[in-house]
């Protein structure tokens, strides 16, 4: 009869080797809560840093849509006719589609303000949508560089805007202005 030695398994060779080495390959319970310490915290921070560039990602989409219906009221201004050398001079700046009016006029210029309220060009569901209101103004200015035939208009739209953040509701503020001289060939 023939006899075969068994060859003994990496785990029982361990358990053949002295007290000390054994204890020495094997990590201490400080070691791995330390460990698990430095992995929480790199996947905290890691989770930290996702949430906060999705917040950001989200106020530059609001930003944007602000941007968009600022520069909408811009146009709707650049699109009105103003020709001051008429007979029966025409100011169209003057009629721009905005709630709550009011003109005030000095010696030197005549200032138009008002509002408009829309929905920001944002993807909404039936009452998740987000409302900003635009402020207007519109100042006609005579006597540039001490020339009293000379007139230009200055507009400028601002629109106020909320944003849900760190448990609270802030308003930002988008400001776009530009400056239009008149219709009128003669200019």
């Amino acid at each position: 009869m023939r006899i075969e030695t068994i060859k003994p398994s990496k785990r029982t060779r361990f358990w053949r080797l002295p007290a000390r080495v054994r204890e020495a390959a094997a990590f201490t319970l400080i070691e791995v809560v330390i460990a698990t310490a430095i992995v929480v915290l790199v996947f905290g921070g890691i989770i930290n840093c996702y949430i906060q560039s999705g917040q950001r990602v989200e106020w530059t989409g609001y930003s944007l849509a602000a941007q968009s219906m600022a520069m909408q009221v811009i146009e709707q201004a650049k699109s009105a006719s103003w020709i001051p050398t008429q007979p029966s001079p025409l100011n169209q700046l003057m009629q721009l589609n905005l709630m709550g009016t009011n003109t005030t006029t000095t010696s030197s210029n005549m200032t138009f303000t008002g509002y408009s309220t829309g929905i920001l060009d944002l993807p909404y569901a039936t009452t998740n949508y987000v409302m900003a209101t635009n402020y207007v103004t519109v100042q006609l200015i005579t006597g540039v560089g001490g020339n009293s035939q000379v007139q230009i208009q200055f507009v400028e739209v601002q629109t106020v805007w909320p944003f849900y953040l760190h448990k609270q509701n802030l308003f930002f503020t988008n400001t776009v202005a530009t400056i239009m001289g008149p219709d009128d060939p003669q200019y």
